[in-house]
């Protein structure tokens, strides 16, 4: 599992040349039971439309991904991989703010 992120992470960042992909991370790969199909969460920098974007440009270039996954890891199938945006760090920087405030007013009504 990990050699497979490993490769996804240097095709995703290096080996595509799609103008759509811009600033990619590989948060974390989950597979399905059986190793046929993983989903591959990505961070991506930019506004909503701009990684929205570059999600359906890796979903678009899945068939190289594959063929590039195979032979580096020679694998006989490759299993198929769906790319979904993980916006879980947004909503963690959300919390974080939210937390900071309540810190601040909790601070202040303290004499």
């Amino acid at each position: 599992m990990e050699a497979i992120k490993e490769e996804l992470v240097i095709l995703v960042t290096g080996e595509l040349s799609d103008p759509r992909i811009g600033l990619v991370d590989v948060n974390e790969i989950i597979m399905a039971p059986g190793g046929k199909a993983i989903r591959v969460y990505v961070a991506v920098e930019g506004d909503e439309s701009e990684q929205k974007e570059c999600v359906a440009a890796l979903n678009d270039a899945v068939g190289y991904i594959r063929h590039q996954l195979a032979d580096s890891l020679s694998l006989r199938v490759a299993p198929d991989i769906h790319f979904v945006l993980d916006s879980s760090t947004k909503y963690g920087a959300r919390i974080d703010e939210l937390l900071h405030r309540i810190d601040k007013r909790g601070k202040k009504k303290t004499p």
